[in-house]
């Protein structure tokens, strides 16, 4: 039970993606729904990539910590504020994203609210954030929303390939390019899709209950359970979406919800579009958690001897009667409820800033991986990081030629270079590298 509790929790975050993911490289694709399942499964198998190169910092870093402790370890600590900036600026995308899929999933139910949609995705954002004041939800709140969206995706997905296809949306015949172009420079900007698959590097640290072979276990089977499941959803979804003649939708839809519309009866409609809301809102609860959660272990506080660490003001880790660091939560609202609102509510607008951050995380641990593994002499698994990295610096790369995505770019190194300069202003305490294991989930 514990194993299914941290899974299917931790994994809210990669399987929520779908909801927008999938479009998203529909739109980089023209509407060609041909090439919608190629892309896609460039995408998925990518993902496998960095889960196998993940798995490897799992087996390092049982008390978690992820790339910020592989690259506090390989290159000097000052390097684990890339990773951390990295991901700071990931948990507002996260919350911003997500609150802003949740909109579309209640307006694509309910079209008429699609006037209200900037105030529904901003309320979202509140409500998330307030909700996180009472301190954690639990990760069987977040488990059971992921497992409920598979069973139900399952059961759509089993209606659309047994129904007639219903065409909506726009459609086309050509993609923007040549076919192998046109999948090279959409599969970017559907690694959205990833954002959140080395949760449990980090994660895994939550799990005081069990020893290091345990922790190891837990976010190796978490990993590739992820990956499966991921993987069949977003191929299921693909290849619905080809079969049903799912295009790019209109009139404020989205495309999972049209394949949804398609497939199933009103009620199951109904389930479905709400189901897939709630999911995404555990999925920003989850970075409401984990956000303020890296700023107040960052913040300055005493050791048991005596010692003082963090960079941050010390004001940051203080917390409620729930333990909820307030603080932070107000920071991350804030912060989350602005890019909201400068996308518009848009969370198609949002994913192409999506699949930047984190991947500088990505980057940036395999790196580190393939120094350990040069300095120990591992020439496959060397070359097996090296590849990995290859492949997320092609990710970024493209993301990044595309002009607007530069400022999630911009806004994780500046996050980083503040941190650093505030950790030189502190003396240079020790243990920065292990804030992201003390962050929560």
């Amino acid at each position: 039970m514990l194993l299914l509790a941290f899974a299917f929790a931790v994994m809210a975050d990669p399987v929520s993606s779908v909801a927008y993911a999938i479009e998203a490289a529909l739109r980089a694709l023209g509407g060609d729904l041909n090439l919608l399942l190629p892309t896609m499964g460039l995408v998925v198998a990518i993902i496998a990539v960095i889960i196998g190169n993940y798995q490897q910092l799992i087996a390092r870093y049982p008390h978690g910590g992820g790339a910020a402790a592989a690259s506090g370890e390989a290159f000097g600590e000052a390097w684990s504020f890339v990773p951390v900036g990295a991901l700071i600026v990931d948990f507002v995308l996260t919350i911003a994203v997500s609150a802003s899929a949740g909109a579309s999933a209640v307006i694509a139910y309910v079209p008429a609210l699609a006037w209200v949609r900037i105030p529904l995705a901003l309320g979202l954002v509140v409500v998330v954030g307030a909700a996180s004041l009472l301190g954690h939800l639990g990760r069987a709140l977040f488990a059971v929303m992921t497992v409920g969206f598979v069973a139900l995706t399952a059961v759509v997905l089993i209606q659309a390939f047994t129904g007639h296809a219903h065409a909506a949306g726009t459609v086309t015949a050509t993609a923007p390019h040549a076919a192998p172009l046109a999948v090279a420079l959409a599969f970017p900007v559907a690694m959205a899709l990833a954002t959140g698959v080395e949760a449990p590097s980090s994660a895994i640290a939550q799990l005081g209950q069990l020893n290091d072979a345990g922790r190891r276990l837990f976010g190796r089977i978490t990993l590739w359970l992820t990956l499966v499941i991921l993987g069949t959803l977003t191929l299921g979804l693909a290849a619905a979406a080809e079969h049903l003649h799912a295009g790019i939708p209109t009139g404020g839809s989205t495309q999972i919800a049209e394949i949804a519309r398609a497939a199933s009866g009103s009620a199951m409609f109904a389930a479905f579009q709400g189901l897939t809301a709630l999911l995404l809102l555990a999925a920003a609860s989850s970075s409401f958690q984990a956000g303020p959660g890296l700023l107040k272990a960052l913040a300055r506080h005493r050791l048991a001897d005596g010692s003082e660490i963090g960079v941050l003001p010390a004001a940051l880790g203080r917390t409620n009667s729930r333990h909820a660091p307030y603080l932070g939560v107000v920071i991350f609202t804030v912060t989350s409820a602005a890019v909201a609102a400068a996308a518009g509510g848009e969370d198609q607008r949002l994913v192409l800033f999506y699949a930047v951050s984190v991947f500088i995380s990505f980057f940036v641990g395999l790196l580190a991986m393939a120094s350990f593994a040069r300095a120990q002499r591992q020439h496959r698994s060397m070359a097996f990081n090296i590849f990995g990295a290859a492949i997320v610096a092609f990710t970024l790369v493209i993301n990044l030629s595309r002009g607007a995505p530069i400022v999630s770019l911009a806004a994780a190194l500046a996050v980083a270079a503040g941190l650093h300069a505030a950790w030189v202003h502190a003396g240079r305490p020790r243990g920065i590298a292990a804030s992201t294991a003390e962050s929560g989930p």
